[in-house]
């Protein structure tokens, strides 16, 4: 699965600061799933943790959040919802 591009699922992304997460729908061979991207992989890429701009540090570091998503999915391709988390980076 690693060779397998993800991508964003236009209009999305969104930022769920209660659950301290961000959410987008992400498409791999024609299949969508819903990613949740906790706060502190954002913030592990970052440098700090995200306080009302979660989304744009999310876009900033994107290629590192899809590829830690794919090993997210990979663990279980079942789970109705990914979740994806500073374990998930390589």
């Amino acid at each position: 699965m690693a060779d397998d591009a993800l991508t964003i699922v236009k209009g999305t992304l969104e930022d769920n600061a209660g659950d301290r997460q961000v959410e987008f729908v992400g498409e791999i061979d024609g299949e969508e799933y819903q990613f949740a991207v906790q706060y502190d992989l954002l913030e592990a890429l970052g440098g700090d943790a995200p306080d009302g701009d979660a989304v744009e540090i999310f876009e900033r570091y994107s290629d590192d959040i899809l590829e830690a998503s794919l090993t997210a999915l990979g663990r279980d391709m079942e789970q109705p919802v990914v979740i994806v988390s500073e374990n998930d980076l390589e």
